[in-house]
């Protein structure tokens, strides 16, 4: 399977690898990796990074999709070509439509190290070329649920307000016991493990884990002491990805 191939089925868990930015950057990515080579569509890749004090990346351009960083630990500087500077903590979120062109810059806040977690979503063909666009949110403006086993902050979806192009649920669940993971019908996704240990579907599945999903079902996750996820699913466009450095075409 090459990475410009859509994923299809369902995998077991496997690990993320570690992927080295430069100097002070480093992340551990979900896919596509040597494990878990393909693209899933409508996602183009997913990864943990991490920035050293006084790190990060300069100015640099990207094409053609959407990115939704959400922060875990410390702050993250964010400057852009739109003439946004923002600085996101722990449990904020920012959203770029790249679309036909955006310069941004990150680099670690108030000089301590961040991490966090970054998606890039796939723009249809029909929209590579969409205007640039930036929107953020706090923590306090995810909702956040508390469930018989779980506690789920919506990152982008029902009641967030992050809205992506393309149909997505970005969900950070906390398991403190048990909690499904539904995929809904058409749509493909993944979960990554946060920090913590347990199960999904029996397997075991902890920190810098991954589990692909491209069809409808459940996935249950269960733990005996604690379990943080995140749980992505959006809808394919059932076009190809090809991803280009920085740039999706």
């Amino acid at each position: 399977m090459t990475a410009d191939e859509t994923a299809t089925g369902r995998t077991d868990p496997v690990s993320g690898e570690t992927v080295r930015h430069g100097s002070g950057v480093n992340s551990t990515r979900a896919f596509p990796t040597n494990a878990y080579p393909a693209h899933l569509d409508p996602f183009v890749l997913f990864e943990r990074f991490s920035i050293d004090p006084d790190a990060g990346f300069p100015m640099h351009l990207h094409e053609g999709f959407e990115i939704v960083s959400y922060m875990l630990e410390g702050g993250m500087d964010h400057e852009d070509s739109l003439g946004v500077e923002h600085t996101a903590y722990a449990g904020d979120a920012m959203h770029i439509t790249a679309g036909g062109g955006v310069r941004h810059s990150e680099f670690s806040a108030d000089g301590d190290a961040c991490n966090g977690l970054q998606l890039w979503v796939n723009l249809p063909r029909a929209e590579k070329d969409a205007d640039p666009d930036y929107a953020d949110a706090t923590a306090d403006e995810l909702p956040t649920a508390e469930l018989d086993g779980a506690t789920v902050t919506t990152v982008v979806g029902d009641g967030s307000p992050l809205e992506l192009r393309t149909p997505t649920e970005y969900l950070d669940a906390r398991v403190a016991d048990s909690w499904t993971w539904t995929v809904p019908d058409g749509w493909s996704g993944f979960l990554y493990g946060v920090s913590g240990d347990g199960t999904a579907d029996g397997d075991a599945f902890g920190e810098g884990d991954v589990l692909p999903v491209s069809d409808a079902r459940d996935v249950e996750l269960r733990t005996e002491t604690t379990l943080r996820v995140v749980a992505v699913s959006g809808r394919p466009h059932g076009e190809p990805i090809r991803l280009r450095g920085l740039v999706v075409r």
